[in-house]
């Protein structure tokens, strides 16, 4: 038997979508469901209570945070293998059975992660490398995005890689990932420090000292639609592609370098994207173009928000008291 953990917040109309492929795409396969709602304000939990009488339901009364509500179904699940789903992310036709027949066939991978479509039918991150300030570089510079093929310049998300194959990768995306439960008893679940965000790096990187092999495969498919959770938090900034809360995105990032790579890795992190602001700061200052006011106030407010949240860490030290 295989668990689909779902973890919901204010997504209702999606997750009822999400629920429905996930049926629809998975006769014949012995499966238990388990839907953890982060205290939605939009009827989420009793959408499930009243339209999916086989899922199970943990309905949280304050947001817990991404880690933390996938922790609660781990607890019980009885699955031999435990599959995350978000809510926002539709499986395809075989992608389920193929996913298990991968995982059944190769026991020392520990995750697996799936090809990532978007709605528009374009590859999204799917197979990916840790994290560095290079990385980081290449992408806020537009590198890599100018070379999407480059080995180099796009190697955060193995650039030059057709995806058309199982590779053996750093990390896979939460989006849909099939996790092997013995290795979750072994090495443990999600850390609950990560609020949202980079939880499943750090689980594939402890995955990966411990001996498990992360992959990727080519025919698990879903159709994800990108940040719905997020983006109901209106309160928020977001990044350029408005699908990550920004100063979560800084203290998960700032947390995970300090847990796995010390303070110099998130000294040299942040001064990257410090550094990379304060130069479009300068030059929207000294030689104003079009909208040079506007980006001004970007590249400020970016600015405010990397030095907040190294406050708010401590440097990668602390997690801040949840929610977030």
């Amino acid at each position: 038997m295989v668990t689909v953990v779902i973890v919901s917040y204010n997504t209702r109309d999606i997750l009822t979508e999400c629920l429905e492929a996930l049926f629809k795409n998975s006769k014949g396969i012995a499966m238990e469901v388990i839907v953890v709602d982060n205290d939605s304000h939009d009827g989420s939990a009793a959408m499930v209570r009243e339209r999916f009488k086989n899922v199970s339901l943990i309905a949280n009364s304050s947001n817990l945070g991404f880690a933390a509500a996938n922790n609660q179904a781990f607890d019980i699940a009885q699955g031999n293998y435990i599959i995350l789903l978000n809510p926002d992310a539709y499986i395809g036709p075989s992608s389920l059975e193929n996913a298990i027949a991968f995982m059944d066939g190769k026991p020392q991978c520990g995750i697996c992660g799936g090809k990532i479509i978007s709605p528009e039918g374009n590859l999204e991150p799917s197979a990916r490398r840790f994290p560095s300030p290079l990385s980081k570089f290449l992408t806020l510079s537009g590198l890599s995005a100018r070379f999407p093929k480059s080995p180099f310049f796009n190697r955060h998300e193995f650039g030059g890689f057709a995806h058309d194959r199982p590779l053996e990768v750093d990390w896979v995306p939460g989006t849909f990932t099939i996790i092997r439960k013995s290795m979750l008893d072994a090495i443990g679940a999600f850390d609950e420090r990560f609020y949202i965000y980079y939880e499943e790096t750090d689980l594939c990187l402890r995955a990966k000292k411990e001996g498990w092999k992360v992959c990727f495969i080519p025919d698990a498919e879903v159709l994800h639609i990108g940040g719905a959770s997020s983006k109901t938090r209106k309160d928020m900034t977001f990044d350029s592609a408005a699908s990550q809360i920004l100063t979560f995105r800084m203290r998960s990032e700032w947390l995970y370098y300090r847990k796995n790579r010390g303070l110099g890795a998130v000294l040299a992190s942040s001064g990257v994207e410090l550094l990379w602001h304060a130069i479009r700061y300068t030059k929207n200052l000294l030689l104003p173009g079009d909208n040079a006011e506007k980006k001004r106030a970007a590249a400020a407010a970016v600015i405010h928000q990397i030095t907040g949240s190294l406050q708010d860490t401590r440097f990668g030290r602390l997690s801040p008291p949840t929610p977030w």
